[in-house]
């Protein structure tokens, strides 16, 4: 158990990092996007923390992650595992590969995927996050985001598993996207009722 001094300490490191996640230019100064406008969300207290693939433009517009439809079915999902209305803005700590909206694809289907080394030059970012928010439950939202700690493999073959490292729980999820076709597939549903019965257990068990 931490003492208040312990906990006021690695309040003050957390705020010392978001603002210098908040301050980068490293992608902009690097060429790979026009304009950086990195956006952070999250309280020391967190015990769930979400890992998705880099915020869209809405969330940028809006300054708050996940303020897209994707984030109304995440936190429909949370609300599945029993989790309360507004969970996810309120007590989930959001963060990404990627701080800044990487633009749209050009081939027009969507946002376009970070490169590699956009993502290599945000990872201090979220090790440092992961660091100091010391969270339980860590839920990998999306392809690109489970990749980054899973194996590579189906999602068939990874959603509803977890992996525990360092005393944190990573559950995979599949991007919670209306335009995301594979949530069709029935068989695909079940997995994502498996993974969600796992949160739910977690959140009875670790008072989450």
């Amino acid at each position: 158990m931490l003492n208040d001094k312990q906990i006021q300490e690695r309040a003050t490191s957390l705020a010392a990092l978001q603002q210098h996640i908040l301050s980068c230019r490293l992608c902009q100064e690097h060429g790979y996007i026009p304009v950086a406008h990195p956006i952070v969300s999250g309280r020391i207290d967190d015990r769930i923390f979400v890992i998705g693939q880099a915020p869209g433009h809405r969330s940028v517009s809006n300054n708050r992650p996940f303020s897209g439809p994707g984030g109304h079915i995440l936190q429909k999902w949370l609300e599945q595992a029993g989790f309360p209305l507004g969970y996810l803005h309120e007590h989930t700590y959001l963060s990404s590969l990627t701080r800044c909206d990487p633009g749209k694809n050009p081939r027009g289907n969507g946002d376009r995927r970070p490169s590699p080394a956009e993502v290599a030059l945000c990872l201090p970012y979220l090790e440092a996050e992961l660091r100091i928010v010391r969270p339980k439950v860590v839920l990998l939202v999306g392809t690109m985001a489970i990749e980054a700690f899973f194996a590579r493999g189906t999602l068939e073959g990874i959603i509803g598993t977890y992996l525990e490292r360092d005393g944190m729980l990573f559950l995979p999820l599949p991007h919670p996207s209306g335009v995301s076709r594979w949530l069709n597939d029935p068989a695909h549903q079940q997995l994502l009722q498996k993974a969600l019965a796992m949160l739910a257990g977690w959140r009875e068990m670790y008072e989450l």
